[in-house]
């Protein structure tokens, strides 16, 4: 199901996203990090100076309205892409093995998708940015995030474990981002990193797990 997507460029949410990034901006960060295939840095390297130099408008997505807004009110000179396009959910396999050996199983996800998606756009039509901000940053929501996965996790269990092996690729996934973040995160930096809620569930369970790195919440921001 697609969902119908929040207007960001509205004046009201304009505003809300001058007042936010700049409330972000002021914390100092040495680097922005954004969900993009580091194959389109240069790209991205030349989107960010047509910015700020007044050449681009911003395009309605997370990595301009809050990346590149930050990455320019904190005077940096680029953003960074950490994305990893290599490894990708593998559910093809899951799916076709629920379609023949549990329908059941197979048709309570579907239902539970199709609610979660419904819900989101439900919230997406009625909330204001910052209520949807807030909403999608919030531990309730990753928990949701993450038991998408766990749903499925014991299917095939003992035998092919179909639904484990699609769950870890999708952690796969995301490990090799939090890579990339350590890899830039590193003694004297202050990083902000952007990407959609199914990541940063998973990224912020890893950060807070890493002895080696301290986080602020961004809520106390939005």
């Amino acid at each position: 199901m697609k969902s119908e997507i929040i207007d960001v460029l509205t004046p009201q949410n304009q505003q809300y996203l001058e007042q936010l990034t700049g409330k972000l901006a002021k914390q100092s960060p040495t680097h922005v990090m954004l969900e993009c295939d580091p194959t389109l840095q240069e790209e991205y390297d030349r989107l960010f100076h047509s910015y700020i130099n007044g050449e681009h408008k911003l395009d309605v997505n997370e990595n301009q309205q809050l990346g590149f807004r930050i990455a320019a009110q904190a005077g940096l000179t680029g953003v960074i892409c950490y994305d990893e396009q290599k490894v990708h959910w593998n559910g093809a396999k899951l799916i076709e093995y629920m379609k023949k050996s549990n329908p059941d199983r197979k048709k309570l996800f579907d239902e539970h998708i199709q609610q979660f998606s419904e819900l989101t756009a439900h919230q997406h039509q009625t909330f204001s940015l910052e209520r949807l901000l807030r909403k999608s940053n919030d531990p309730s929501e990753d928990r949701e995030n993450m038991n998408l996965y766990l749903m499925v996790n014991d299917i095939g269990a003992g035998g092919e474990f179909v639904g484990a092996e699609a769950s870890t690729s999708w952690w796969h996934r995301n490990f090799r981002m939090y890579a990339n973040i350590q890899a830039v995160a590193q003694p004297g930096s202050r990083v902000i990193a952007i990407a959609g809620s199914g990541h940063t569930a998973i990224l912020k369970t890893l950060l807070a797990t890493d002895l080696a790195r301290e986080s602020w919440d961004v809520n106390a921001h939005l």
